[in-house]
């Protein structure tokens, strides 16, 4: 897909990419977009004028669709998920190697290989880009001219604007979570009351290192930095693991946004990540108090509807060439996280 301006100066990019010099993952932010939806404002709300492009696959993306649902937004805002199997998006421009999120429609190919044509990965749960007809999520950049080169879910598209509002997953779940109340199905919860806010900001800022955590282990390039990356990754789960053992929640005995943004992380831990990012320390199941919130955090209503393991593990397996060369993703463990919990010991 074409667009009228000239982006050829702008490099794409990964965060397989994003690298320092001692070997590090260093994170660069891509969220060049943080315009917000607001009464009186560019953006105001209204039902059926946005559209949420996401990835069973990512956390980040995952952690707006199951606010999405949890407070019944599914008739104000459209959907889009990408296949969990990056593909190459210039495909008929061989210099560019950029490799990213693509559409696919499960009426019309079933299955879809690697990008190096490895294995077959099924579209089920795919929906296609009902709005742009983009084939991939770096067409809607380019149409919104992106300058960045890093074409990352989730993102809020205004479809009468036609343009990105935005696509940074913290804002975007707090948009979620109050202004479109008058058309949720379930105004009354909220995921940021204004008394805990300082105190789920806080604890956001420690449980970061365990969402980006997981990340800096894998994709480190030398031990050092490995080992830098798993020790920081393993005190903050500890520390996890120490402030559940005495509340039902991380802010205490209300349900919050830090939990969405925890539980992401941990659902993908024990399937994915001991595997694929060396973090074999210690399962998730392991810990008591961190597996049984695992698994009340998914039967919360909307939670569970959010996360589909076979994206997750059929992305992280079959995208990353570097990684996992030939796409085999492995059979287990399978973790029943519908199976009975403890946390009702806290009310």
């Amino acid at each position: 897909m074409s667009t009228s301006k000239d982006l050829s100066e702008v490099k794409p990019r990964s965060a397989l990419d994003e690298m320092a010099a001692d070997g590090a993952f260093k994170r660069v932010l891509g969220t060049q977009f943080r315009s917000w939806i607001e009464e009186g404002g560019r953006f105001p709300p209204a039902s059926g004028r946005y559209h949420l492009y996401i990835a069973y696959a990512c956390p980040w993306a995952t952690r707006c669709l199951a606010v999405l649902y949890m407070k019944g937004l599914q008739d104000t805002i459209s959907l889009s998920v990408v296949h969990p199997t990056w593909a190459a998006s210039r495909p008929d421009t061989p210099d560019d190697i950029h490799r990213g999120w693509q559409f696919a429609d499960p009426t019309e190919v079933s299955a879809i290989p690697s990008p190096q044509g490895c294995g077959s990965f099924s579209t089920e749960g795919c929906i296609p880009d009902t709005v742009n007809g983009c084939k991939f999520v770096r067409d809607l950049y380019e149409i919104a001219e992106a300058k960045g080169g890093k074409y990352t879910v989730p993102i809020l598209w205004d479809k009468q604007q036609k343009t990105l509002v935005s696509n940074e997953s913290s804002e975007i779940l707090r948009m979620l979570n109050s202004v479109f109340n008058s058309f949720a199905k379930h105004p009354a919860l909220d995921l940021y009351p204004e008394p805990l806010r300082a105190k789920i900001d806080e604890i956001n800022e420690w449980t970061y290192e365990i969402n980006d955590g997981v990340y800096r282990c894998g994709f480190a390039q030398t031990q050092r930095a490995y080992d830098e990356a798993e020790e920081a990754l393993f005190k903050n789960l500890d520390r996890a693991e120490q402030v559940l053992s005495t509340q039902r929640y991380l802010a205490g005995s209300v349900l919050t946004e830090a939990d969405i943004r925890l539980y992401v992380t941990l659902v993908r831990f024990d399937e994915v990540y001991v595997v694929y990012f060396k973090t074999n320390r210690k399962c998730i199941r392991e810990y008591p108090n961190l597996f049984n919130y695992t698994k009340d955090i998914y039967q919360t209503p909307g939670v569970g509807e959010s996360t589909n393991m076979e994206h997750i593990k059929n992305h992280y397996f079959s995208s990353h060439e570097k990684l996992n060369t030939y796409a085999i993703v492995p059979r287990g463990p399978g973790m029943d996280f519908s199976s009975a919990h403890d946390r009702d010991r806290f009310g």
